[in-house]
């Protein structure tokens, strides 16, 4: 529930009035406060969690993410970072290697971290540049001015972990962006719910002991099967370089079986058939299988609603193709904090609003036309007969895989070669929704 007042709340201290509150540290949270305080806004993040913490993911990054992280001036020559060349393709008893396009545009490299400091990493060039991190607080509810409606602050509550009190406090900002992941509860207290005709993923995942721990490859398996069922999604192997391998699969929910479907059952099935060298087995787990709902291709709108900002899975912005997350919210981060920007640098009251709610025609701009070309993809996929054909028939030809690559990974030129200009206009001349 929300919060209304016109004033100070009686009996809950006030702390740390800014100009923005951003509502989690994920990737989108992080790069949104990280641009913010590089301008000169006052800005508060509040994380629930406490770093070092555990986050569902595959941990690959894309050259999009890459070029998110440089601009950001990460480190990634630092330790703890291992690069690879592209995508290794498995499905219909073919096995294809696909290096990253070189593009003007992006790097042509990839990388691989764990979710169990990148995220920290992301948060301290924030805290670097001027924001303010508070960890071990949930926020719980929204507050809103009684009279506009506009959320003004944030109602949260300390886990007491520091040594501190565990009491609620309020914290007040001029805007408030929520990147508090898929379930978002900060959106629910402001009355928005995920959209029904929006894909959803599943995804999880574990760690094994492997001497497959180094590759210059993400490796991506087309065919997951669940008997003789034949499931729209894939499976992946990603070393980590420290000894161990990310393994897990991703699902769509275009599938009739997604409801009846042990996702981690599954999982140990799908290692269960992996050459015994690779050391995919029970006993070299270094951690429990977890998982994540993967909410995909703007499932929550509007991105701009009453004084509150969408950015990452709290907005669905999830690559549908592939399943592709931290791209998608470190760029959005980036551009919201841009409108941010420019909204509250404006005189007026009616002149700040009229930026914000240009913010979700930005995303559409950007996004719209290419989401809904993968929405149609993924209920296409969602037909087992199409799945296999696709497999069977696609796979066995280099240079159309080549073409599927930009297209799944979303990697184009403006003015490039001639598959770049098709899958431009196709995003172009395909309507967001």
């Amino acid at each position: 529930m929300s919060e209304r007042t016109s004033g100070r709340e009686p009996g809950l201290r006030g702390e740390l009035d800014v100009d923005v509150i951003v509502v989690g540290a994920g990737p989108a949270g992080s790069t949104t406060a990280f641009y913010l305080a590089q301008a000169g806004l006052r800005t508060l993040v509040l994380e629930k969690s406490r770093f070092p913490r555990e986050k569902v993911c595959g941990d690959g990054l894309t050259p999009r993410a890459v070029k998110q992280l440089l601009a950001m001036g990460v480190d990634i020559d630092a330790p703890g970072w291992i690069r690879n060349r592209g995508l290794r393709v498995i499905g219909g008893g073919v096995r294809l290697e696909l290096d990253w396009p070189e593009l003007s545009t992006f790097p042509d490299f990839g990388l691989v971290r764990t979710r169990k400091d990148f995220d920290q990493i992301l948060a301290g060039h924030a805290v670097a540049v001027g924001a303010t991190l508070l960890q071990g607080v949930n926020v719980v509810a929204p507050v809103l001015d009684e009279l506009s409606g506009h959320i003004v602050g944030v109602r949260a509550r300390s886990d007491g972990a520091d040594g501190g009190d565990r009491e609620e406090k309020i914290y007040r900002a001029r805007l408030v962006v929520a990147a508090d992941g898929n379930s978002s509860r900060l959106s629910l207290g402001m009355g928005l719910h995920r959209r029904d005709d929006r894909p959803m993923g599943v995804a999880v995942r574990t760690y094994y002991t492997s001497p497959r721990h180094e590759d210059d490859y993400l490796e991506s398996w087309l065919e997951l099967w669940d008997g003789d069922r034949l499931l729209p999604g894939y499976g992946w192997i990603f070393g980590v370089g420290d000894g161990t391998s990310n393994v897990g699969l991703g699902l769509l929910n275009t599938s009739a079986a997604f409801q009846n479907i042990d996702y981690r059952d599954l999982l140990r099935r799908w290692v269960k058939n992996m050459p015994s060298e690779w050391g995919y087995v029970e006993e070299n787990m270094t951690g429990p299988i977890r998982g994540a709902a993967l909410p995909m291709a703007f499932n929550r709108q509007p991105h701009y609603t009453r004084g509150l900002v969408l950015v990452g899975d709290a907005g669905g912005m999830i690559n549908p193709f592939n399943g592709e997350g931290i791209a998608y919210a470190m760029e959005t981060g980036k551009i919201a904090a841009e409108t941010v920007v420019q909204a509250l640098g404006r005189p007026t009251a009616a002149q700040r609003e009229r930026v914000l709610r240009a913010y979700p025609g930005i995303l559409k701009e950007n996004y719209g036309g290419y989401f809904t070309l993968g929405r149609l993809f993924v209920e296409a996929i969602g037909h087992p007969s199409v799945m296999k054909f696709a497999t069977r028939h696609g796979l066995p030809h280099p240079r159309v895989m080549r073409f599927v690559l930009k297209l799944l990974a979303n990697l184009t030129d403006r003015r490039g070669d001639a598959t770049d200009r098709i899958i431009n206009a196709l995003s172009k001349v395909t309507p967001p929704a």
